[in-house]
C-alpha cells in the first residue's frame, strides 16, 4: 500500500508540473491568502481523485471531457473579467484606492470550483484512473491527493515569493490577465486544435484585455485632467 502511494504522489505530482492547474494555484496565491487556496485545492483534490479511483476501479468510463472543460473555461474566463473590474478605479479619484479583498467564503468557492472543473478530464485525473485500474484504490486516492496538493503549494509558494515585490493593484491586473489566459486556453483545448495553436491564439484574450484597460485608463485620465483645468479656471479670480 505504501508503495502505491508513494507511486501515486510521485505520477501526480510531476503530472501536475507545469500544468494549467499549477499555474491556477500561482494566479490565485497572487489574489487570495495561501491558506484559502491550498483549503480549495485540498477539497477539490479529495473529490476529483475520489471521481478519478471511482471511475477506474468500478465503472472504467469516460467523463464528457469537452463540456467540462467549457464550463471551466467559462468560469476562468467570469473570474479574470470580475477580477479586471475590480482594478478600475472611479474617474472621480485621482489617486489608486486599494483593490478590496474578497470574502474569504466567496474566495474559497471560486477556487474549489475553478480546481475541481479544471482536474475533470485533466490529463491527471486520466493518470490516476489508470493508477486506479491496476492498484488498490484506497492508496491511489491518498497518493494522487497528496500529490496534488504538494505540486498547489509550491506553486503558492512561488505566488507568494513574487506577491512580496509587486503593488497590490499590478498583481490584481496581473492575475486577471491570468485568468483570462488560463480560461481562453482551456476553452481553446476542446477544439483540439494543437497545442503550440492554442497557447499562441489563447494570448490574444489578455492583451485585448490589457490594451483595453490602458486606453480605458488613458481616457480616464484624460478627463480628470479636463476637469481639474476646468474646476482652476472656474475657482480663479477674476481680474478687474
Amino acid at each position: 500500500m505504501i508503495a502505491t502511494i508513494l507511486l501515486s504522489f510521485g505520477v501526480l505530482f510531476v503530472a501536475e508540473l507545469g500544468d494549467k492547474s499549477q499555474l491556477m494555484a500561482l494566479t490565485f496565491a497572487l489574489r487570495y491568502r495561501w491558506w484559502i487556496v491550498l483549503s480549495g485545492i485540498a477539497v477539490a483534490s479529495v473529490a476529483v481523485n475520489l471521481i478519478a479511483v471511482a471511475v477506474g476501479h468500478f465503472l472504467g468510463a469516460a467523463l464528457p471531457t469537452n463540456l467540462i472543460a467549457l464550463l471551466t473555461a467559462l468560469i476562468l474566463l467570469g473570474v479574470g473579467v470580475w477580477t479586471l473590474r475590480e482594478t478600475r478605479t472611479p474617474e472621480s479619484e485621482e489617486q489608486p484606492r486599494p483593490v478590496p479583498a474578497p470574502h474569504s467564503g466567496r474566495a474559497l468557492f471560486v477556487v474549489i470550483s475553478a480546481f475541481l472543473l479544471a482536474e475533470l478530464g485533466d490529463r491527471t485525473m486520466f493518470a490516476t484512473i489508470a493508477l486506479a485500474s491496476q492498484h488498490g484504490w484506497l492508496a491511489v486516492w491518498l497518493g494522487s491527493v497528496a500529490g496534488m496538493v504538494a505540486a498547489g503549494g509550491l506553486a503558492i509558494g512561488v505566488g507568494i515569493t513574487v506577491g512580496k515585490h509587486i503593488p497590490e493593484r499590478a498583481i490584481a491586473v496581473g492575475s486577471g490577465l491570468l485568468f483570462l489566459y488560463i480560461g481562453a486556453a482551456t476553452l481553446l483545448s476542446t477544439l483540439e486544435m494543437g497545442r503550440p495553436l492554442e497557447i499562441g491564439l489563447a494570448a490574444i484574450a489578455p492583451i485585448v484585455a490589457a490594451a483595453t484597460l490602458w486606453l480605458l485608463g488613458r481616457r480616464a485620465r484624460a478627463l480628470a485632467t479636463d476637469s481639474a483645468a476646468t474646476l482652476a479656471e472656474a475657482t480663479e479670480p477674476s481680474r478687474p
